[in-house]
């Protein structure tokens, strides 16, 4: 009699596609499944469709700049360190390489992935992204992603240190998701904080509603939350033409073996809030922004808005950054009517 209980080759593996500008991960975890798109031209993760959403908008890259505040404009910060503005939009990926299963590939773009079948497998890949920022002298950065059977996403950004550039504002990778979000949820220290401003902060889980911008007179960075083991987006709208689509997803970003994070979850991106001199001047909010920080830099404004920040909470750009976090990707749930 036939075993009915074997499964069919393939089933419990990831299904690679090699395309000739972008890697292709596809599989399923608990019935829902994954999708996953690596691109060579854009250098960096293309598309993250997960509980039947996509969840990325552009590619995210390691990031370096936050709208600056009324103190780091009157201490005269981002004119000692005003390069990483430009770093931040700007950067060059040099290098991609590419493991499967633990074996390093050639670099599969065509005629090389010529040789693909469309049937291959692998238990798990991993891909390393080599950037270099357009600061004088430049910086290089790596981020590597590894992709395991479930979906779940390993991401780690290493920053090189470079002796002759000036201090950093912050230093991490943005995500910019299609639409705005519902809300997000997230563990760690109540309230808006800062490495210099996180005293008064309760830990604990607290549930966000929409994309709160605080209404500073000026635009400037808002919505730190330093110390966070996991926060969790929360999406119902999509770009999507077809009307039969609806219902609601979650993506979880979570901290690595209790190595704490910081986030920020805003409706715009440091640019936007930079050239906007007044709240009005802000674009319609259109998109979540979501930044995961391995280092931040404080705000100062001991004895007034103006004082310089205690060296303790600088970030010194000659001196490596290392750190790590996991997106967990979940199931759709569908509305009912």
């Amino acid at each position: 009699m036939e075993n009915t209980d074997k499964k069919p080759e393939g089933r419990d593996l990831l299904h690679l596609v090699y395309g000739d500008v972008t890697l292709g991960i596809h599989g399923s975890r608990d019935g829902a499944e994954f999708h996953y798109l690596f691109s060579y031209t854009a250098g960096g993760m293309e598309s993250l469709v997960s509980g039947g959403m996509e969840w990325l908008y552009r590619p995210p890259r390691p990031c370096f700049w936050r709208a600056s505040t009324d103190n780091d404009r009157g201490n005269g910060f981002v004119l000692k360190s005003g390069m990483w503005l430009a770093a931040d939009q700007f950067i060059r990926c040099g290098k991609i390489t590419i493991w499967v299963d633990g074996e390093k590939i050639p670099f599969p773009s065509a005629p090389e992935n010529n040789k693909y079948t469309g049937r291959e497998t692998a238990s798990k890949v991993r891909i390393a992204y080599t950037y270099e920022t357009v600061t004088v002298p430049p910086a290089q950065t790596e981020v590597f992603y590894e992709i395991d059977v479930r979906g779940a996403i390993q991401i780690r950004a290493h920053y090189h240190g470079m002796q002759g550039l000036p201090e950093l504002p912050l230093f991490g990778m943005r995500f910019v998701m299609p639409t705005c979000a519902d809300g997000f949820t997230y563990e760690g220290l109540s309230g808006e904080t800062y490495p210099d401003r996180k005293a008064g902060g309760i830990p604990g889980i607290y549930k966000v509603k929409g994309l709160p911008v605080t209404p500073y007179l000026v635009p400037q960075d808002c919505g730190m939350h330093m110390d966070t083991a996991w926060v969790e987006i929360q999406r119902s709208r999509r770009l999507d033409n077809r009307k039969s689509v609806s219902g609601s997803a979650a993506l979880r970003f979570q901290c690595e073996k209790g190595r704490l994070f910081a986030f920020s979850c805003l409706p715009y991106t440091a640019s936007e809030l930079e050239n906007a001199l007044h709240q009005e001047e802000l674009p319609p909010p259109r998109r979540t922004v979501l930044g995961i920080f391995g280092a931040v830099r404080g705000v100062g404004g001991i004895d007034s808005w103006g004082a310089d920040v205690e060296s303790a909470y600088r970030i010194d750009a000659e001196n490596d950054i290392r750190y790590a976090f996991g997106i967990q990707p979940g199931a759709e749930e569908k509305n009912t009517v």
